[in-house]
């Protein structure tokens, strides 16, 4: 792998490392398949005969880049898995979704821009133009290429389901009120009725983990590579208090209190992730790669003595400026800071190059 094409300068950034945003994203891992893990020899994964990486996307909901992720700001000790990621990984400033939900998802599952498919909303009637018949879906994409693939969390924006959209089973929330406590979800096209209200975030991390395991050299799906789409609930507006240990619903009343609880609960849950695929020797053969899906609807606030302007919903940099971490155990460069600009159109191209796959012609792509 060529690190001196990867990280050249030019006279327009002097003295700071510049690179396309392609070429980086190669560098997160796809130099690796071939030549193994510097250091370590191959991958120890059994995925890792087939020479192509597990995927896991988490999709934070409503956190922006102020959200209060340590590595991304002074509020430090919150989110020490998020900060292992980056610190073991790389991580963008410059990463940009769309400033609502909706979009931003649409555009990770095209690749496309939502001019040309029509996903500039949230979702629903509002974008009935935006169906799975009309695109070629990442999912598809890499199922095509010999992934399993899954989606675990919010998903109503997309209109139709994910397993239209090409995932082999998934668990959603079927309305907007189900985000947290519910008794109602569905699974692989199966509505389910609990006896009481259920955590849902807690519903769709047994599920992920279900599916991670079942990947694992003693799994029914041993040897397959996979890709875990996991858009979680947390943090979307209107936060709910997080499980107490016995599983009943918190009972903190003071809004700043309930956002950091559901932020370090996320981080848990993230943490769990990382710590499974450890125990199943996945880790080395899995990029994992969390991001924000647009900004906070905090309306503006300061990191590290810079005031972000806007939020959720706006055209300013609040709007859209969100985190990104990308970590492959053994692989990405660890502990680096990307100040260049990325955006989700380059997420598709770079995945499907990652699975071997080729995109189809006839469908313009817009990223990377």
């Amino acid at each position: 792998m060529d690190r001196e094409r990867l990280f050249r300068t030019d006279s327009t950034h002097a003295g700071r490392p510049r690179m396309n945003r392609r070429d980086f994203m190669r560098m997160t891992g796809l130099g690796m398949l071939a030549a193994g893990m510097p250091g370590g020899g191959l991958a120890k994964a059994d995925s890792a005969a087939s020479g192509k990486p597990n995927i896991i996307f988490v999709l934070g909901d409503d956190m922006g880049i102020d959200v209060g992720i340590g590595c991304y700001s002074d509020r430090k000790g919150l989110t020490p898995n998020l900060d292992a990621l980056a610190a073991g990984g790389v991580r963008f400033e410059r990463c940009f979704a769309t400033p609502i939900c909706g979009p931003t998802r649409c555009l990770l599952m095209t690749g496309r821009y939502p001019f040309r498919t029509g996903g500039w909303n949230h979702g629903g009637p509002a974008v009935p133009g935006v169906l799975a018949q009309n695109e070629y879906p990442l999912a598809r994409i890499l199922s095509e290429a010999g992934y399993d693939t899954c989606c675990v969390g919010k998903w109503r924006q997309m209109g139709q389901t994910p397993r239209e959209w090409g995932f082999d089973e998934y668990v959603m929330s079927p309305t907007a009120t189900g985000y947290y406590w519910a008794k109602k979800y569905t699974k692989n096209g199966k509505e389910i009725t609990e006896d009481k209200d259920v955590f849902f975030p807690d519903v769709c991390q047994d599920y992920a983990l279900e599916f991670i395991r079942r990947h694992g050299a003693d799994g029914s799906a041993a040897g397959k590579p996979f890709f875990l789409y996991y858009p979680t609930h947390l943090m979307h507006n209107k936060l709910a208090p997080t499980p107490t240990p016995d599983g009943k619903p918190g009972v903190k009343s003071n809004a700043g209190e309930v956002r950091t609880e559901n932020l370090i609960y996320l981080d848990k849950q993230i943490g769990a992730l990382a710590t499974e695929l450890d125990r199943l020797n996945l880790r080395e053969n899995t990029l994992i790669i969390f991001a924000g899906d647009n900004g906070t609807d905090m309306g503006g606030s300061t990191i590290n003595k810079r005031r972000i302007s806007g939020g959720k919903h706006t055209m300013l940099e609040g709007g859209s400026l969100v985190p990104c971490i990308v970590n492959w155990k053994g692989a990405t460069p660890a502990g680096s800071v990307v100040k260049d600009l990325v955006d989700f159109s380059d997420l598709l191209p770079t995945f499907a190059e990652l699975a071997g796959a080729k995109l189809p012609d006839k469908v313009p792509h817009d990223g990377l």
